[in-house]
């Protein structure tokens, strides 16, 4: 079940990138530049994969020939071509991946060695920005696969999304504006309704969390729980044995201080 379960956010973590790859013409996978406004040339692009090149090069017959369809089945329909492909035709695509990656390897050491001290630094920081994002979007990602329940709406919340399509403003920005007036004009009287939905929303919440908490700990995902929450662990040989001689320590000195008292 675990396993079936990684293999799903590995999936939507797969149909995520490629949608990113159609909508962005590549640019959504490639490494963007990380030194813009820094004086320096621009940083080379990271090579695509044997089956991201695969599905940019197809993504346009697929859409020819299934014009109804949307983004998402379309990708499903060229992974599974890419899956029945003979590995003589994968390899084709795999060996144009390995000539760029050494064209890109040449390209980045070159970029390297031009840069700053400062700006080597600021593009380190960069990164590791970047794979901080990246890491907080599959791990949100793979908790949505994983149905963790959505956390409580506040009272405010709720009155937003009962009033965003009726409130005046251009923008986002101004409805938000908009409404936070409004919010802070009404009595308290006004607002309990919203602010008992948020108090039922906080049990709703509560309950499914335990339960989803529950599931997460059978499935041996304890690094999904929240703090506090984890299943004991078991005491092993060593620790139960110290655990036991401290035990008999501390009888033992409170042994001695109750003697020294009745000898005082």
């Amino acid at each position: 079940m675990a396993g079936a379960l990684a293999l799903l956010g590995r999936a939507a973590a797969l149909l995520g990138g490629a949608q990113r790859l159609l909508r962005g013409g590549g640019a959504g996978l490639a490494e963007r530049c990380l030194s813009r406004g820094s004086g320096a040339e621009e940083r080379p692009k990271r090579p695509l994969t044997a089956y991201f090149r695969f599905l940019k090069e197809q993504h346009a017959a697929f859409r020819q020939r299934n014009p109804e369809i949307g983004n998402v089945e379309l990708v499903r329909k060229i992974a599974g071509a890419w899956k029945e492909l003979p590995a003589s035709q994968k390899q084709i695509y795999e060996d144009a991946r390995k000539a760029d990656w050494q064209k890109y390897q040449q390209q980045l050491a070159t970029y390297k060695a031009q840069l700053t001290p400062a700006q080597a630094a600021a593009l380190k920081e960069e990164r590791r920005k970047q794979l901080a994002k990246r890491r907080l979007f599959r791990v949100r990602r793979e908790l949505t696969v994983l149905g963790k329940p959505k956390r409580p709406r506040s009272g405010f919340n709720i009155f937003v999304s009962e009033h965003f399509k009726e409130s005046v403003g251009i923008s986002p920005a101004a409805k938000m504006k908009q409404l936070f007036d409004s919010w802070q004009k009404l009595s308290t009287t006004q607002k309990q309704p919203y602010l008992q939905l948020a108090e039922d929303d906080k049990v709703r919440y509560e309950n499914e969390i335990k339960s989803w908490e529950a599931k997460m700990i059978e499935l041996g995902r304890e690094d999904l729980v929240r703090s506090g929450k984890q299943k004991p662990k078991k005491q092993t040989h060593e620790t139960a044995k110290k655990a036991q001689t401290a035990k008999a320590s501390s009888r033992e000195k409170a042994t001695k201080l109750k003697l020294k008292k009745s000898e005082e």
